[in-house]
């Protein structure tokens, strides 16, 4: 019996040092994650913004000098520890060869762009197109597409391999959920959230499959189906009222933008200006009206679906 003690203790020892590895893993990981969407959240939004900002009045052959109102650029916040940031989350482990080389890329073009955008508001913001004709202005323009065209490619595919990340872990979770505790309330949950974000993509591509976006859509409500059902029975707790609410909410909206792409319905004209004024969560079955929606549930996940 002592070799076997020993064997099974051995085992047992084995079994707790490789899951405190996985666990250490699982940490590290997040954090470097942490540290690339964080340079996105900081820096990606304001250069889009840039760009929108500039082409609002000039033409996309570049300007000519002879604009009714000329308004420059916006500038970007400093990338000097977005670069920190991605060199040390590359140098942990796990390493992902895949990610870590999109990290770098957009570090990158985050960092060559804001130095450019950086000369262009100085030229605009003091009127120096008054004094050369323009010159100088039309010389920028190809090296702003360029910078904006490379950081444009170099942010999706960061986020691509973010989201594939995360999309894993979410599947990961989900599983370990079953084993331990059986497709209970914990379990929907989790699979509600991993539905929702498909439903997203599916109704967000830049080429809509109504076939992609119906079977989306009926697995995300069978879901919210199956979670109310399982919210309170047994032992397990139950879903607060405001986390369903927000989920119901978004399942409205999928249906009704599914609706206006399976339909072709276009926006009217009064929901072109509110979407072009930055209000598009104000119209119903509209892609904005979704993100906001979606946001919502994941504020709500975030909070406690227990609430």
């Amino acid at each position: 019996m002592k070799p076997f003690y020993a064997a099974a203790l051995a085992a047992a020892l084995l079994t707790t040092l490789a899951a405190d590895r996985a666990s250490a893993q699982k940490s590290s990981l997040t954090e470097k994650l942490n540290a690339y969407v964080g340079c996105i959240n900081r820096l990606s939004e304001r250069s889009y913004d840039s760009r929108s900002r500039y082409f609002s009045w000039a033409d996309k052959k570049g300007p000519t000098g002879k604009e009714r109102i000329i308004y420059g650029t916006y500038t970007i916040y400093d990338t000097s520890d977005c670069r920190k940031n991605v060199e040390k989350a590359n140098a942990m482990e796990p390493h992902d060869a895949a990610i870590e080389a999109a990290a770098t890329a957009y570090a990158d073009a985050v960092s060559k762009l804001e130095p450019l955008l950086k000369e262009t508001d100085d030229y605009y913001s003091q009127e120096n197109y008054k004094d050369d004709k323009m010159a100088k202005g039309k010389a920028l323009h190809p090296r702003l597409v360029a910078a904006w065209d490379a950081f444009a490619a170099a942010d999706q595919k960061l986020r691509g391999e973010v989201e594939a990340i995360n999309d894993r872990r979410a599947q990961e979770k989900l599983a370990e959920i079953e084993k331990s505790e059986g497709r209970k309330t914990r379990y929907y949950v989790e699979a509600l959230m991993i539905q929702a974000k498909r439903v997203l993509r599916a109704e967000d591509a830049k080429t809509p499959d109504i076939a992609a976006i119906t079977q989306a859509l009926n697995e995300y409500e069978e879901t919210i189906k199956a979670a109310e059902q399982a919210s309170g029975s047994g032992d397990g707790p139950k879903i607060g009222s405001f986390f369903l609410s927000n989920a119901k909410s978004y399942l409205v909206t999928a249906k009704q933008l599914m609706r206006r792409i399976r339909d072709k319905v276009p926006y009217s004209q009064g929901d072109r200006m509110m979407m072009n004024a930055g209000g598009g969560e104000m119209v119903e079955g509209s892609v904005p009206r979704l993100l906001h929606d979606y946001n919502e549930l994941v504020e709500g996940y975030n909070r406690g679906v227990n609430n």
